[in-house]
């Protein structure tokens, strides 16, 4: 009888495990083709905001890819994902030196995301940090991999980033912290929207530290060499 339940519920597991991997696939496969309003990423920021002021909204205008300029493109893939174009959503080299550096410093130090990975989390995960979150965070970037081809991520990821408090995609970005269109960045403008990616809420317009200068003119200086899909 025992091992009875125990089959049983290694069943139900299983099944109960297939059902929230088809519910990611579906959701990866719809987004292929149609345009995410929102992402779980977007929805606990917007939650925190009305923690603060009910009547609170995110301010986010989705544009094509064609509508984003190929500077921010280049910016974000030097700053991000430099071997993005190549890679099958897993920087293996990468995420081998952070590795390398994490265990040399004795802690949790470096990481080595990739867009698509980055991309997964954002569309679906909480900001948890678990081994079982970042197993699902895998299997998410395998899936985006699969069905979506490498233009089409960098579309997605590009307009659902934060880039300010409240601020999510290039469009609302350029606008907030420049006053123009995606379409219209320039290379230093697009260098220093990536260099914030890390700490978007951190740098309202006009603020720049020392480091942020830095950061820039590293980015300035990848963005030539940088393949963009």
């Amino acid at each position: 009888m025992g091992w009875r339940i125990f089959v049983y519920a290694l069943s139900a597991l299983v099944l109960a495990l297939a059902a929230v991997q088809a519910w990611y696939y579906g959701h990866v496969l719809w987004w292929n083709t149609h345009n995410p309003a929102l992402t779980a990423f977007m929805q606990v920021r917007l939650e925190r905001l009305r923690d603060k002021n009910r009547s609170a909204a995110l301010r986010q205008r989705w544009v094509g890819y064609e509508r984003i300029s190929s500077q921010l493109k280049r910016a974000v893939v030097a700053a991000e994902d430099a071997r993005f174009v190549g890679h099958d959503g897993f920087d293996w080299e990468a995420i081998q030196k952070a590795l390398e550096r994490n265990e040399r410093k004795g802690a949790l130090i470096a990481g080595a995301s990739t867009i698509s990975q980055q991309l997964a989390k954002n569309l679906f995960l909480s900001g948890e940090r678990s081994w079982a979150r970042k197993g699902q965070e895998a299997v998410i970037t395998a899936m985006l991999e699969a069905v979506m081809s490498k233009r089409r991520i960098l579309e997605i990821y590009l307009n659902v980033a934060e880039w300010g408090e409240g601020v999510f995609g290039a469009e609302a970005a350029a606008r907030h912290h420049f006053g123009i269109s995606a379409a219209e960045l320039n290379a230093e403008q697009a260098a220093w929207l990536a260099a914030i990616l890390p700490s978007p809420r951190r740098y309202e317009r006009g603020r720049t530290t020392q480091y942020l200068q830095g950061r820039v003119q590293t980015i300035l200086a990848r963005m030539p060499a940088a393949k963009i899909p």
